[in-house]
């Protein structure tokens, strides 16, 4: 073979695989680390209905455990082959590697963050038949109730360092009440428990707890955030009677470390482009979701923020699962 070919065919063989570095062959998908039927699960359907007309076909995988981190290492660990992208969370990559005392992948060096899709604040539910039994109306008459009756009440959480368990914690501190927790397999069979009265509150995600507010199930007294919510308008912020709560949950889709960065690019400006779709809005509008406008570098540095957030509030709260 002479130079010329030689060299043709290593130029070949470089534009190949700087090919296939830029466009991953494999079709995408959108790890979620959650189990089918939640918010996260939902906005990623939407998502990739939304972006496939510019990256092609994409499926949805839900790969549950450890509170989220099965997925989250699944696509850390992830061949740079495989096409993966994971739809995170405050949980995976603030409030689990201060948690677990084990914990599988670095939050911020394993992912390249692509675009933040929603902040919204969780809300304090109870059932609205026991609490109209119990008299409880507002958040201060349920801080009345529990300061009446210590260790009597417990409350529910879809998981053991979940945002849930963390705000009700942060909750007992601020307001200097006590309660026992009943940790459940994610938000469904907690606020079930709620309904059917296992437990007397819930702090769930709004997007999840939604239709059985609306349908009058569950009463909300309050949001996590310090402003109210566009779907709750009537609801105060927790922070008006109890000062210092500010808790909100948020998620996003990230890539394995290794993705390129021209690839970030396209797949945040394909990712964006759907949650910004009028089909886009109105879909997460009914989900009481307004998507977010951060990408890459300011998603990056968001995701640092919230990580050191967490591992102050969660040092305070001397929360720990082995």
């Amino acid at each position: 073979m002479s130079l010329r070919s030689t060299l043709f065919s290593v130029g070949l063989t470089c534009v190949a695989t700087f090919a296939m570095a830029q466009s991953p062959s494999a079709p995408l998908t959108i790890v979620v680390p959650y189990p089918a039927g939640g918010p996260l699960d939902t906005s990623a359907r939407i998502v990739a209905e939304g972006a496939a007309a510019q990256l092609g076909s994409i499926t949805v995988e839900n790969k549950p455990g450890a509170g989220g981190n099965t997925g989250a290492n699944q696509v850390a660990k992830s061949p740079k082959t495989s096409n993966q992208v994971l739809m995170g969370a405050v949980a995976t990559h603030a409030v689990n590697p201060w948690l677990y005392k084990n914990f599988p992948y670095n939050a911020l060096k394993d992912f390249k963050p692509i675009a933040l899709v929603a902040r919204t604040p969780n809300v304090l539910v109870v059932s609205a038949a026991q609490a109209a039994k119990l008299g409880i109306k507002t958040t201060p008459e349920l801080v009345q109730y529990l300061k009446k009756n210590p260790d009597q009440a417990k409350y529910g959480s879809g998981g053991n360092g979940s945002i849930g368990h963390i705000s009700a914690e942060m909750f007992k501190s601020l307001t200097n009440t006590r309660m026992g927790h009943t940790p459940f397999q994610g938000s469904k069979p907690a606020l079930a428990a709620l309904e059917s009265g296992q437990v007397l509150m819930v702090f769930d995600n709004l997007a999840s707890a939604l239709p059985q507010i609306q349908s009058g199930k569950l009463l909300a007294l309050g949001v996590t955030t310090l402003s109210r919510n566009e779907a709750l308008p009537n609801v105060p912020s927790i922070n008006d009677s109890v000062q210092g709560f500010n808790v909100s949950t948020w998620f996003g889709l990230f890539a394995p470390a290794s993705l390129p960065d021209a690839d970030a690019r396209r797949y945040a400006d394909a990712f964006s482009a759907a949650m910004h779709s009028p089909a886009g809005k109105e879909k997460f509008k009914k989900m009481g979701i307004t998507p977010e406008e951060l990408t890459l570098d300011g998603f990056a540095q968001f995701v640092r923020s919230e990580n050191s957030k967490y591992e102050f509030l969660i040092r305070a709260a001397k929360i720990k699962i082995d």
